[in-house]
């Protein structure tokens, strides 16, 4: 009876909008959008029959991860446009469907899939035609380390700068929604801040700003990657840390870099092939590591997390990273992976999730970082994690008539 009387609820008001003119013309079923990174986005309008496994899905242990994403997107100016070129609609298109989402018991996956159903309409991503793109995934580490620097604890993890800026271009132009650089003021212009080499040759050093020492420098270095991670101190206490900076220097993965020397075939770079390749190469590890400038600046997180760029804790295998130049934060969204073989006996991985979060290795229109959440078996698997897959954006009900080009 209660679920009937929240459908009946939702329903109701899915009708309203409907008589208000809500609701997208049936006839306009694919929209070409500009993008502002480089390549053009298109959305196709499909019906959930389209979405293979979408029946088999779990879909109440996304409703907590989309809850999150609702608290921040209901503050936000109603006016305020998601996402680039305005293809997550306005904040207004999401004000009902983040109200009917609190009342929904996210441990009846039946009735959390009939509200996904009754308030989204998906949509298949595409680009110049390619709806296939790259698929992995990312954990949250665990490292040993402490306050103090000593012998055993001498790899630092550096608070961000005071006098590092970042800029947010989209900002200042419409065309560069997505892209961001950082740097600091050198005779009142602003100049690319220290490289990674730089960094770690000591170019901070003195300043005060060693947030906690590690004992392990490929850990440090994979932490910068993941974005987030958990130090454990020596009386066993647990420091969450968080990303609060970059340096402004472009990602480049260390992965192809090792396929470019020779030292490992592209079809063989994972995680642990490369963490595998630097353990038994010592002496050349530090210039492997400098060839990716980019330097990541850590805080102490207190509370729930990991916290992701939309600025909520993610929620493992129901969080994903994607980029912004192309996709908004906080919205619902279809992933079908083909034959990832993630775990014994996966033929394909399929599942509802919430974009929220992004890293500078994500780029592309069709390009996902899921989420494995923390310990040895995410670590696992998030390092095993380089498969193809597509994806469908799920938008409120009325906002493809809202966006216009």
């Amino acid at each position: 009876m209660a679920r009937a009387a929240r459908l009946a609820e939702w329903l109701s008001v899915g009708i309203l909008s409907f008589l208000c003119g809500a609701v997208v013309p049936a006839l306009i079923a694919v929209y070409l959008m500009p993008s502002f990174g480089g390549d053009p986005v298109t959305l196709k309008k499909v019906d959930y029959v389209n979405l293979v496994g979408w029946n088999e899905d779990l879909h109440g242990e996304t409703i907590s991860a989309l809850r999150k994403s609702c608290k921040v997107l209901v503050r936000k100016n109603p006016d305020e446009t998601l996402g680039p070129n305005a293809i997550g609609g306005y904040v207004r298109d999401w004000i009902q469907p983040c109200l009917a989402v609190k009342k929904v018991d996210e441990q009846d996956h039946i009735e959390a899939k009939a509200f996904f159903e009754l308030w989204f309409v998906p949509f298949l991503v595409s680009s110049k035609g390619r709806e296939t793109g790259l698929f992995t995934g990312y954990y949250e580490p665990t490292l040993d380390g402490s306050y103090t620097h000593d012998h055993e604890f001498s790899i630092p993890l550096y608070a961000k700068p005071a006098n590092l800026i970042s800029i947010n271009l989209g900002e200042f132009n419409t065309d560069l929604v997505g892209e961001r650089i950082a740097g600091h003021i050198v005779d009142g212009k602003l100049k690319p801040f220290a490289t990674r080499g730089e960094i770690e040759a000591g170019a901070l050093e003195g300043r005060g700003l060693e947030l906690l020492w590690v004992n392990d420098p490929i850990d440090a270095f994979f932490l910068h990657i993941q974005g987030s991670g958990r130090v454990v101190l020596r009386d066993g206490q647990s420091i969450r840390v968080g990303y609060d900076g970059q340096n402004g220097h472009s990602y480049k993965s260390i992965g192809m870099e090792l396929v470019r020397r020779g030292a490992l075939m592209r079809k063989d770079v994972t995680m642990q092939s490369i963490r595998n390749w630097l353990e038994a190469n010592p002496k050349q590890r530090s210039d492997i590591f400098k060839t990716n400038e980019s330097f990541i600046f850590f805080r102490e997180q207190m509370g729930e997390g990991p916290i992701g760029a939309q600025n909520v804790a993610l929620t493992p295998q129901r969080s994903l990273a994607v980029d912004l130049r192309h996709m908004p934060l906080g919205v619902p969204i279809w992933i079908d992976i083909e034959a990832p073989r993630l775990n014994e006996g996966d033929t394909e991985w399929r599942r509802l999730m919430v974009t929220q979060d992004t890293g500078g290795a994500i780029r592309g229109v069709v390009r996902g970082d899921v989420f494995w959440g923390a310990g040895a078996a995410a670590a696992d698997i998030a390092g095993r994690m380089k498969h193809s897959g597509r994806y469908y954006l799920l938008l409120p009900l009325g906002v493809r008539e809202d966006v216009r080009h």
